[in-house]
């Protein structure tokens, strides 16, 4: 089969640019040695996607998603769509999936909703009401103008990764091999290990992704003393850095 790998523009690769290039690096490797015709391009450069039997893209420019929306695409441009973090909470609110409250006693997070992150400070902690609306008001100030608010959840801070409709799943805690990417993890303090239902997490993570239309997830869950958690974060295809090798024979296999 004829396929195309799309790159991330490296905009939305915050401090995972090589590691971005790297898992899709690590699929293409794995098809090639399938026996497939592989060639890869970024979405930055101009780009025709007529042609090839399947997509592998990790693409989230607009212009990108609306280039690919007819094409048979993993992941869907309609499904990265659905990550930008206000339609993300929505749909997460519709399915039941367990979330942090709104309102709590330990702080606040207040992120961009538009688009996933791009920098530090599209994801900002609050310490009290006074603070949030000082940084909602710089956000303004930004020009951003959709967001969310959601409270600080203490517990033991989680990062999945998956692929949808096969086996692999995988969670570490990041504080244990000190691995970040704005060190936000930090707030929630050295990992305490709480035991926890992997197969609930697994089941939720896998309703959400059918429910947003990604094949190929990764986010973040606080679980709480109680084994009981939440999914603060989820989007579409991570770097997988933890896990790169399994990960991409994984999605090789979605072809």
């Amino acid at each position: 089969m004829k396929v195309l790998l799309v790159q991330r523009a490296e905009v939305f690769s915050p401090n995972s640019v090589e590691k971005d290039k790297a898992i899709l690096g690590a699929v293409g490797a794995k098809l090639c040695a399938a026996g497939h015709e592989v060639e890869m391009v970024s979405e930055e450069q101009p780009f025709h996607p007529d042609g090839y039997d399947r997509i592998f893209s990790m693409g989230r420019l607009p212009e990108t998603l609306q280039k690919l929306q007819d094409k048979p695409t993993i992941n869907t441009s309609a499904g990265i769509a659905n990550c930008a973090r206000c339609q993300l909470e929505a749909l997460m609110q519709q399915l039941g999936t367990p979330m942090p409250p709104r309102q709590g006693s330990h702080g606040y997070w207040l992120k961009r909703g538009d688009a996933a992150a791009q920098d530090k400070s599209d994801v900002q902690y609050a310490a009290n009401p006074t603070e949030l609306n000082e940084k909602i008001a710089a956000f303004q100030q930004r020009g951003i103008t959709t967001y969310t608010v959601s409270a600080h959840v203490p517990g033991d801070l989680v990062k999945f990764y998956g692929v949808a409709g096969t086996d692999f799943f995988r969670y570490y805690y990041p504080t244990d091999d000190g691995d970040t990417k704005f060190n936000d993890e930090l707030r929630n303090g050295t990992a305490r290990h709480y035991p926890f239902v992997v197969e609930a997490l697994q089941a939720d993570a896998e309703k959400l992704a059918q429910t947003v239309g990604i094949s190929v997830y990764g986010g973040d869950c606080i679980i709480r003393e109680d084994g009981s958690y939440c999914v603060i974060d989820f989007n579409d295809w991570p770097s997988f850095s933890r896990c790169r090798d399994e990960a991409a024979a994984a999605i090789a296999k979605l072809l």
